[in-house]
Parts: C-alpha cells; structure tokens; sequence
C-alpha cells in the first residue's frame, strides 16, 4: 500500500510539471506571435533579451510613424472638405454668364423712334435683297411707303421739355434681308451740328397697342440707349437682338448695333445745298437672337459625393489609429507581464 500511494504522488508531481511547461510554451508563442520575441540563447548558456528588445522597439517605431502618416491623410481630408464646401458656396454666390444663339426666319417688327426736330422726312420705304435703286430727285419729296406714326411727350429725365418722335415700323424679313431707308432734309444754317437722334425698341405692335403711347415712349427711353446719325452721310445700321433671362424670371430685350457711313456726294445746284441731307438705312445683321442667361455651375450631387468619400476615409482613419493605439497598450502590458512573471521566476 505504501509503495503504490508514493508512486501515485509522483505521477501526479509529473503531470503538474508538464502542464507547467505547456502553459509556458503557449504563453510564449503567443508572445511571438504578437510581436514580442522570447529571449535567445547565444551559445554560452546565458540568454540575450536585445534582440526580442529591438524588434518591439521598431515594430512601435513603425506603428507611430503610420499613426502621424494617418494623422496627415486626415488633416488633409479635412481640408478637401472645407474646400470642396466653400467652392460650392462661391459657385452659388457667383453664377456664369450663359451665352446662345436662336435662329429664326423673322424677326417681330422693332420701332424706330427718330427725334428729327425740325428736319423734314423726305421719303421712307422697304426693299429687300440689300438693293436700293440710285437717288431720285434727292432733297426733294419723295415715296412715303412705311407704317409711322408721330407722338409728343414729356422728356422723361427733364419733364419740362417736350419732345416730338417720328415712330417707324422696321424690317421683319431677315432671310430677305428687309431694310428700310429714310431720308431727311434740314437746313443747316439754323444750328451748329446737323445731327438726327433716333432710338431702337423691341415691338412696334406693342406701342401701337398701347392706351398710353407717350408713356410708352417715356419708358422705352429710360430702357433703350439712344444714337445719332449726320448729314451728308449715309449711315447703315445692323441691328442684334439681345435677350436677357434676369433672376427673378423675367426677360429684358436689349439692341445691339454696326453702323458703317458712307459720304453722300452732293449734285445739287449751289441754290438747293442750303438744306442738309440726312441717309439712314436699318436692317437686320443676321437671323439669330443672342440668349443671356446666369447658370450656377455647382451640383451639389458631385459636391455630395466627394463629402461622402472624405468623411469615409475619416472613418477609416480614426479607426485604424485606434486600433494602432489599443495594439501598442496591449504590447506594453504583455511586456510587463512577462517581466513580471520572470522577476518571479528568479526569486
């Protein structure tokens, strides 16, 4: 009975031994596995912690220098946010000019309002195909063969002088290449210049139709610029549409204008010069109307998407930092454990 309780107590002394041993294999292969090298034996019995020492050392390098990589790749994420969001705000702030061209067969009726004071309309009338037949008779009389109509009214920056207009209907046809030609007779002798003001607006319908011409008048000078044309020149002007899509939705019509002068040479006898000569001609430049319109160029979609790939890699940043962090704390705590356990071993 002695013998085999003594043999019992030595298989059971046995196995505690080598579960020891397991416990602290496993303990260090985890320890390798974690980065965390077991002390080396260099050949003479004694063991070389500096070795298991350098590479945990350099292994934390590593890890701190790709935490400061990281913290880069965010400061400048956040800066592509802050940029992407003030661009989109500045596009807003700052519309662009949007420039079309329509074409069309013809154009509405403009209305050519002449300011001709004391000058006489000789003759008025339309041709086409950019021919006029030579001057007959010039100085004298002649066709009237246009719509026109004559309004007094209050001049609209002064309202204490009134001003006569001579309100013509002008060319349609621009693929016929419709114009229509004035001419006027003044004497020179009265003033210093011999000049003829005149001023282009969009609708002759609209000011026939109109219950209020002189106000109509009034506002379309406020609106439109004015020109001039002289004497003893013939001046051609080529009108342009231009129409302007404002903010509010509303759409402004502006004349744009070539002029070209010509000299007039004058065959009358010496007795019929006293009277200035006045040429004007108004045609269409070409079939297109110019459209201006202010376009934000900003979408927010493309804006939202560069958010969203920022924010993300964000995210992914500070989830990789954190987890960098929590490795290096388990590290440190691993080491201590184990100097721990090896200072316990010793004593």
């Amino acid at each position: 009975t002695m013998m085999r309780t003594e043999t019992f107590r030595s298989y059971q002394e046995f196995n505690d031994e080598v579960e020891q041993d397991q416990n602290l294999e496993n303990t260090e292969a985890e320890d390798v596995n974690d980065g965390i090298l077991p002390d080396v034996d260099d050949g003479t019995g004694s063991k070389n912690p500096s070795m298991g020492f350098s590479r945990t050392c350099l292994k934390n390098v590593f890890s701190v220098i790709l935490i400061l990589i990281y913290l880069l790749l965010m400061a400048v994420a956040v800066f592509l946010a802050y940029q992407t969001i003030t661009d989109f705000q500045d596009k807003l702030k700052h519309p662009v000019m949007s420039v079309t061209y329509k074409e069309v067969d013809s154009f509405e009726a403009p209305g050519i309002a002449l300011y001709p004071g004391k000058a006489q309309l000789l003759s008025c009338k339309h041709y086409f195909h950019d021919h006029m037949p030579p001057l007959v008779k010039p100085g004298q009389p002649g066709e009237v063969d246009c719509v026109k109509d004559h309004i007094n009214y209050t001049d609209p920056f002064t309202n204490n002088t009134m001003k006569h207009a001579l309100v013509v209907q002008g060319p349609t046809d621009v693929r016929k290449k419709e114009l229509i030609f004035l001419q006027f007779s003044q004497n020179e002798t009265e003033q210093d210049f011999s000049a003829i003001s005149y001023l282009l607006f969009y609708s002759f319908k609209e000011f026939k139709g109109s219950q209020n011409k002189a106000q109509f008048m009034k506002d379309c000078e406020k609106s439109y610029s004015v020109w001039t044309f002289s004497g003893g020149f013939r001046t051609w002007v080529k009108m342009s549409l231009v129409q302007t899509s404002e903010k509010d939705g509303s759409k402004s019509v502006e004349f744009r204008q070539e002029s070209s002068v010509v000299k007039y040479y004058d065959k009358r006898l010496e007795s019929e010069k006293t009277n200035q000569l006045f040429f004007v001609v108004f045609e269409w430049r070409d079939p297109f109307i110019q459209q201006v319109r202010d376009i934000i160029t900003a979408n927010p979609w493309n804006t939202i998407a560069i958010l969203c790939g920022v924010f993300l890699a964000l995210f992914k940043a500070a989830d990789f930092a954190k987890l960098s962090v929590k490795w290096m704390i388990k590290i440190r705590k691993r080491q201590l454990k184990r100097k721990a356990r090896e200072l316990n071993q010793v004593g």
